[in-house]
């Protein structure tokens, strides 16, 4: 029981302190394990706070990501989670170059505008 209460005690000084960025990569993480444990309800919650907090200031790449979202929500609904897990973990090497790219240069020139609800579903 304490290490449960210090691992979410953890978990949430972990989430309070990350980047946009890493937030994304954290939910994406959360919507991979789910999938791999065939957990609907957390898969499509995760999921779709993905979807739901896209940045509409830049169109098609927002328009982009909302249909590969539908799309693996689609899939978890025929219980096809290998096909979400796919793309999922696709989407996730790409945001980790990008944050290995920000952090090589220092300078972080754009981050993605999502909202605090990743915090909601990550803790």
């Amino acid at each position: 029981m304490f290490q449960t209460a210090y691992r979410n005690q953890y978990r949430q000084q972990d989430v309070m302190n990350a980047s946009p960025l890493r937030l994304v990569i954290m939910t994406y993480d959360l919507a991979i394990r789910s999938c791999e444990q065939q957990d609907f309800g957390k898969a499509i919650k995760t999921i779709s706070a993905l979807r739901d907090a896209l940045d509409l200031d830049y169109p098609e790449v927002a328009a982009g990501l909302f249909r590969l979202y539908q799309w693996c929500l689609d899939c978890i609904r025929k219980g096809d989670y290998n096909s979400a897990i796919s793309t999922l973990s696709e989407l996730r090497s790409a945001w980790i170059a990008t944050e290995e790219k920000i952090s090589a240069r220092q300078v972080v020139t754009v981050a993605p505008t999502y909202s605090t609800s990743f915090g909601n579903i990550l803790t």
